[in-house]
């Protein structure tokens, strides 16, 4: 059985007031969410206020980004050591917003999630097709694509030890969601894609919808078998909506 998972992603949002204030709420509700598992991934800067914020929770956090480099002359850059030291247990990597605005090569992403996964952290790999890719009927060829770089890179025993997130680019940030059955057909397509390869390893990967889930519709997409929770965006940073959403993960 495999623990549902809901991952806020706040991207660069937020300021001292409002973390503290958005990690209040969450943490006054937690109690209620049953049994998914809850994460925050905040902006670098603020990885500090949430460990302090949320040591002694049931409340994960993690990063981001991640650099592929263990330290050295790579100004603005941010290593995996430097997120274990504040507590992190995610990663992510692959964002369609990395691939699209900083050229993050599928090749890059696998070995960010490579480096994330040695040193301990649990990657959440980010995959996902354009609005015009979708058209066009490539989405299964990209999808594949992307998550064969890393099983060509780490092996496909690999993706035990992290999570996939599809994020259909056209969903994101728009308002537009995939529908139940959209999202359903590529999370299947997903854990048919590994079960080639490892039963076992499919078996027991999570696979996240990220694509404008949101308070409403989160119990029909969570509801879809191979649909185990969501990588939520906009809506992680209203406390009570992303709880509900938890809630119907839960």
């Amino acid at each position: 059985m495999r623990q549902p998972l809901v991952a806020g992603n706040w991207k660069m949002n937020g300021s001292r007031a409002s973390v503290r204030e958005l990690l209040d709420g969450i943490k006054h509700g937690i109690a209620e969410v049953g049994g998914a598992e809850v994460v925050v991934c905040p902006p670098f800067v603020y990885l500090q206020e949430v460990q302090d914020q949320l040591a002694g929770t049931a409340i994960a956090w993690g990063a981001q980004n991640l650099s592929t480099e263990g330290s050295g002359a790579f100004t603005g850059e941010v290593a995996a050591s430097m997120l274990l030291d504040f507590g992190c247990k995610y990663v992510i990597v692959g964002h369609s917003e990395r691939r699209s605005y900083y050229g993050e090569d599928d090749a890059l992403v696998a070995r960010k999630y490579a480096v994330a996964r040695a040193m301990g952290l649990v990657p959440i790999l980010c995959v996902g097709e354009t609005l015009e890719e979708r058209e066009t009927g490539v989405t299964e060829e990209v999808v594949g694509r992307q998550m064969d770089a890393v099983i060509d890179l780490e092996g496909v025993e690999a993706l035990q030890d992290g999570v996939i997130a599809y994020e259909p680019v056209w969903a994101i940030g728009t308002g537009v969601t995939a529908s139940p059955e959209q999202a359903q057909e590529v999370h299947a397509y997903i854990r048919s894609r590994v079960a080639g390869k490892s039963t076992s390893a499919a078996e027991s990967l999570r696979i996240l919808y990220g694509g404008s889930m949101k308070a409403d519709n989160a119990r029909e997409l969570i509801g879809k078998p191979d649909i185990d929770g969501g990588l939520i965006g906009g809506a992680s940073l209203k406390a009570d909506d992303f709880l509900a959403i938890c809630r119907a993960a839960g």
